[in-house]
């Protein structure tokens, strides 16, 4: 029997694509050029499953792969597929989740501190020679620990950050969620709260939500002006998720002390973007998960998926939307 036909269309380890291989008529692409359907769309015609991260899965791709039974997403986020659009056709649309959850609550807390206590800024400082003796206050920072941190969305993600918050700097976690999840709070000793309420307790606001019509522009201008006098906002979900434009006002006017930001409205960022001459601003190019060992742990969740849609015709992976 014929092995069916797949297309992997980001880099991934080698042990990924010989496993890929042993199961499929496998088209690996030319990766030192940029991967978008301009350039794939010859490749993909009778593509069955593809593994991908970042490439759009809408009706214009799938016009030129008619064969398309599954796209597999490396990472946990899936709003590059356009699911309705999937479903017509009967394509699935499967994602990586639990995966990385450690590695990018590891993250979140990395923003958290280092926005807080400036540490981009002190790196900079010190390797430019400004290191005197004398009087530094001016370089200060804000306690992360016994502060209260906010957290909308409480998934898995988020109920890592709030373990870390909670055990390791003994901050006040309160959160908020579309649900509440009372063995959460019992277990982490962490509390609900209206998303109002939240925004007007927490030193520190984290954003964990999956971009959605519902999400976007979540936090905008009304609920970053319900947010304390020198708060801190941290997303590393989604970038649309806050209003970019309501954010850089708040951050200018001082109303918040400062930021950090792996997800923006528009990636890669513009080099106009006022948020890259903030000092306060902690950026970073959308690599929360990004580590070796993650990567290729996502690598394989995404092509064990791909593997099990196409050799049984479903999966534990593929998105709720769909099951």
């Amino acid at each position: 029997m014929s092995k069916p036909k797949a297309v992997i269309a980001y880099p991934v380890p080698e042990d990924v694509v010989e496993f890929v291989r042993e199961h499929c008529d496998l088209k690996v692409l030319d990766f030192s050029k940029p991967v978008n359907l301009e350039t794939i769309k010859d490749k993909i015609r009778d593509a069955e499953g593809m593994v991908i991260l970042g490439l759009r899965i809408d009706d214009q791709l799938l016009d030129h792969a008619p064969k398309l039974k599954v796209a597999s997403n490396i990472t946990v986020g899936y709003n590059n597929c356009d699911v309705e659009a999937m479903k017509k056709r009967s394509v699935l649309c499967t994602h990586s989740p639990g995966v990385l959850d450690e590695t990018v609550a590891d993250f979140v807390m990395g923003l958290m501190i280092s926005a807080a206590r400036r540490l981009p800024e002190l790196d900079t400082f010190t390797k430019e020679g400004k290191w005197v003796k004398g009087d530094m206050s001016e370089l200060f920072g804000r306690d992360v620990h016994h502060s209260t941190l906010g957290i909308i969305g409480m998934g898995r993600i988020g109920e890592a950050v709030a373990r870390r918050a909670k055990f390791g700097f003994e901050m006040d976690v309160i959160y908020y969620n579309r649900s509440r999840k009372e063995a959460v709070e019992k277990e982490l000793g962490i509390t609900y709260k209206p998303m109002d309420e939240l925004l007007a307790e927490a030193d520190f606001l984290v954003t964990l939500t999956p971009l959605t019509a519902e999400t976007a522009h979540l936090i905008g201008e009304r609920e970053l002006d319900l947010m304390k006098e020198g708060s801190f906002v941290i997303n590393a979900s989604r970038g649309p998720v806050i209003d970019e434009e309501a954010l850089i006002k708040a951050l200018q006017s001082g109303k918040l002390a400062g930021a950090g930001l792996d997800v923006f409205e528009k990636e890669p960022l513009p080099k106009d973007s006022p948020l890259l001459s903030m000092k306060n601003v902690v950026t970073t190019p959308h690599i929360a998960a990004g580590t070796h060992q993650t990567m290729a742990n996502l690598a394989w969740t995404a092509a064990r998926s791909m593997v099990e849609v196409l050799e049984t015709g479903t999966s534990k992976n593929i998105v709720p939307e769909m099951k």
